[in-house]
């Protein structure tokens, strides 16, 4: 779904699951933070709403019916619902290692990748649900003590619609596996493995990793368009 901001002709991309079905949304450009609400039933014409004022115009008291998304609450708490300019391509990275999480977004800003890292698997979980991302780069031990198995962002992905998941390139860092091992990232239902003895050379492997994999679906969403 596609919003124009009427304040600063921002265009933004929200996807369609996204918006909760019945209710009004409102969230804050991420430009000029002007007010955009989108009303039930009108979510191809979403209108902008004067924050100076507090003028709702003709959407009446939204009340309870209104979820807000994009502004950070009263107690500083986080802002899940964030939204990126169309053309943007974003990635998330879920590892609490310093040196290799600098490493993964040193590689994927390098590919011009808008990137945003989460602090733990509930800031994860809330940042996917609220916001599809073109890569997510996960430590299997990301939130777990002892069994990767039990990665609760592995799990919530692996769970994901494959109209969903087809559309994420998925990228764990392992101290069990080889990296570039296809077979055991097919069994982990991932994109691409990447053993972190190998975090020198995050860039070249994801590379190597996202190029495969556009050349092995390109193909296939050519003739869905």
């Amino acid at each position: 779904m596609e919003i124009i901001c009427k304040s600063c002709q921002s265009k933004l991309k929200i996807p369609d699951e996204k918006i909760p079905a019945g209710k009004a949304a409102s969230f804050a450009c991420p430009k000029c933070k002007g007010k955009i609400t989108i009303t039930p039933g009108d979510e191809d014409t979403p209108e902008t709403v004067d924050e100076s004022t507090g003028d709702l115009g003709d959407l009446g008291v939204l009340g309870f019916e209104e979820e807000s998304f994009g502004d950070e609450d009263a107690s500083g708490g986080s802002k899940p619902f964030q939204f990126i300019e169309e053309e943007g391509e974003t990635a998330l990275v879920c590892e609490t290692d310093p040196v290799i999480r600098k490493s993964v977004t040193d590689a994927l800003t390098l590919m011009e990748y808008n990137v945003s890292t989460a602090q733990d698997p509930r800031d994860a979980l809330k940042k996917i649900r609220y916001k599809s991302y073109d890569v997510i780069v996960v430590n299997e031990h990301f939130g777990t003590d002892d069994d990767p198995d039990t990665n609760g962002v592995l799990i919530y992905l692996e769970r994901l619609s494959m109209d969903t998941r087809r559309n994420m390139f998925v990228a764990i860092i392992s101290d069990r596996f080889r990296t570039l091992d296809y077979m055991m990232a097919f069994n982990k239902s991932v994109n691409l493995i990447i053993n972190k003895k190998n975090s020198a050379e995050m860039d070249k492997i994801l590379s190597k990793g996202l190029t495969d994999n556009d050349m092995f679906y390109r193909i296939y969403k050519e003739t869905l368009k």
